[in-house]
């Protein structure tokens, strides 16, 4: 399928600079697009590829030089991008909406209209699965958990008792949501495991990565809101809150009580200790270890966090320490012949 480049503008919603009647079939990174191909430049640092893309066209910002080639100008390239994605490859996670004769299912468990159940599935007893949700092979779904309309969990996720999943939620492989949060008492010399009695919410919209966990609440429940998007390898502790169209990247980590704001991002590896707040709007830089409440509004980075222009300020220093020690010792032998002289 191809479409001028002109109607193509009208779909991603953005205006042409330059041939409008040129034919576009499909879309590909600037680097790898060939002729045919639409692309886009979103980040500054790619904009050197402008001079060597085969791309027959490229998504930009306005003001951004195209180099003789036909532009779409968008306020938002990347969103642009997305769209043209949408339109040139439309959604493939098209599955049968039927139960698998190996799929395991409690006569107790309540499922929708056009739900997909895959092979060696298990949905245990009061289970609620709303129309149009798709349960791929291995999926295990504990007892009087409930899961909404139109999501999709794919193979070998774990939803654990009494889990409560919103709609249009995405689950990926190897998922766990409502596992055991890591509770114990010291008796003696021994631990005692504290039962986890709460549940886990999850709200519409999110989508959560592979091999993700989010421990259920020691009592009440641990919540992700709305919109929020949960990379692969994440770790969500009991009582954790986190309000609605949050950003995590893989491997962050959240003790337990910890409050996550509307729209706050925490960057790949960062961390966060129990019992603080990370306001509306923070972003955690990557590897940064939040050890104290975050305001809203306020980016940190480093170990132990800080605002991140003291952080730089911190990390150019460290650079310079070498020659600092040199000084000092050079000082230090400056300063003994002086003080030798003086007893002269």
């Amino acid at each position: 399928m191809e479409i001028a480049l002109k109607e193509l503008a009208r779909v991603v919603g953005g205006e042409v600079s330059g041939d409008d009647s040129v034919m576009i079939g499909g879309v590909a990174g600037i680097k790898e697009a060939r002729p045919g191909d639409i692309t886009f430049l979103a980040n500054p640092r790619y904009e050197k590829f402008m001079d060597s893309t085969q791309a027959s066209a490229v998504i930009v910002s306005p003001g951004t030089s195209g180099r003789g080639k036909p532009l779409i100008l968008s306020d938002n390239p990347y969103l642009s991008f997305v769209k043209a994605v949408e339109f040139f490859v439309p959604n493939k996670n098209h599955y049968p909406r039927v139960i698998h004769p190996g799929a395991v299912i409690s006569d107790s468990a309540s499922v929708g209209s056009g739900v997909a159940v895959g092979a060696c599935a298990v949905i245990e007893d009061g289970v609620r699965i709303g129309d149009g949700t798709v349960i791929l092979p291995g999926v295990f779904v504990g007892r009087d958990a409930e899961i909404g309309a139109d999501c999709l969990v794919y193979p070998n996720a774990t939803i654990r008792d009494e889990v409560k999943i919103g709609n249009r939620v995405i689950i990926h492989g190897g998922a766990v949501i409502g596992s055991d949060g890591f509770g114990f008492a010291k008796d003696g010399e021994v631990y005692r495991k504290i039962p986890q009695i709460g549940n886990v919410v999850i709200e519409d919209d999110v989508e959560i990565g592979a091999n993700v966990t989010i421990d259920r609440a020691a009592t009440g429940t641990t919540y992700v809101g709305k919109g929020t998007k949960i990379d692969n390898l994440v770790q969500i502790a009991h009582n954790v809150v986190i309000r609605e169209n949050c950003i995590l990247v893989a491997q962050v980590g959240i003790g337990g009580t910890t409050e996550i704001g509307k729209g706050a991002t925490l960057a790949g590896q960062a961390g966060a200790a129990g019992h603080i707040k990370i306001g509306d709007g923070a972003v955690v830089a990557a590897q940064a270890g939040v050890t104290k409440s975050v305001p809203a509004g306020t980016m940190v980075s480093g170990y132990p966090a800080r605002e991140h222009s003291q952080a730089k300020r911190i990390y150019a220093s460290f650079q310079k320490l070498p020659d600092l020690l040199k000084r000092v010792a050079d000082l230090g032998e400056r300063l003994a012949k002086i003080e030798e002289r003086l007893k002269q």
